[in-house]
């Protein structure tokens, strides 16, 4: 896929070459976010009543409310003790929804348009809930793979891990499909009516960024609550 212009074209050591581009753009996301957590809870930690949400909108504010949603939405999938997945389903939000919309301003690419970017962020809640099942169960976790009936194993077996072998290629697709098609079209109708028409796209790419962001988090927590589930 072709990109146009981009900010980080010009530094020298990246060029024109747009996989590099994309690679640093992540590693840009990944260190802006650093530096807001930074900055968020140096602030929590000189607040004297840092449980009192500010009158003002802010960094604090917005992580408080994804938080909160993310909370919610995993009690509702995986039970009471979800609590103890937030570091990761968070962090995997904020960051896609943060690469999302990176695509949204002109001269930056999302890094989510980037195969590999995604690739990464699905092998690792593949890693991390099959890790997860096996300390929930132990070695009973594969009795998942073998199904309700003991002389249908053998192919259930096989079903059930093609299955979970394409949950992060699933995930990867998924995410590279629409952010890429969502980041095209804006760039081609820019290009063609640079006028008014553009901010309709920009709202649809907004909600894009944000319907796929929280689909990655919430396929990422079904996936966590069924490795860790009892009723099997």
């Amino acid at each position: 896929m072709e990109h146009g212009f981009t900010w980080f074209s010009l530094l020298p050591f990246i060029s024109d070459d747009p996989e590099r581009q994309l690679v640093f753009t992540t590693i840009f996301i990944a260190a802006v976010l650093f530096v807001i957590s930074a900055k968020i809870f140096n602030s929590i930690k000189k607040s004297p009543n840092p449980l009192i949400p500010q009158k003002k909108f802010s960094f604090q504010n917005f992580f408080e409310l994804v938080i909160q949603v993310t909370v919610n939405l995993m009690k509702d999938i995986i039970g009471p003790h979800s609590e103890k997945y937030l570091p990761l389903i968070g962090s995997l939000f904020i960051f896609i929804l943060f690469c999302n919309l990176l695509g949204l301003i002109p001269g930056f690419l999302p890094p989510t348009s980037n195969l590999y970017t995604n690739a990464a962020c699905a092998i690792i809640v593949f890693l991390y809930y099959n890790y997860q099942g096996f300390k929930e169960h132990g070695i009973k976790y594969l009795k998942q793979f073998a199904g309700p009936l003991i002389y249908l194993a053998p192919l259930m077996f096989v079903i059930e891990i093609i299955s979970h072998i394409f949950r992060p290629f699933s995930l990867m697709v998924r995410l590279y499909g629409n952010i890429s098609g969502d980041h095209a079209v804006l760039a081609i109708f820019s290009g063609l009516v640079p006028l008014v028409v553009p901010v309709v796209f920009l709202v649809l790419g907004l909600m894009v960024a944000l319907i796929q962001a929280f689909v990655f988090a919430t396929l990422s927590t079904v996936y966590i609550g069924l490795a860790v589930s009892h009723e099997h």
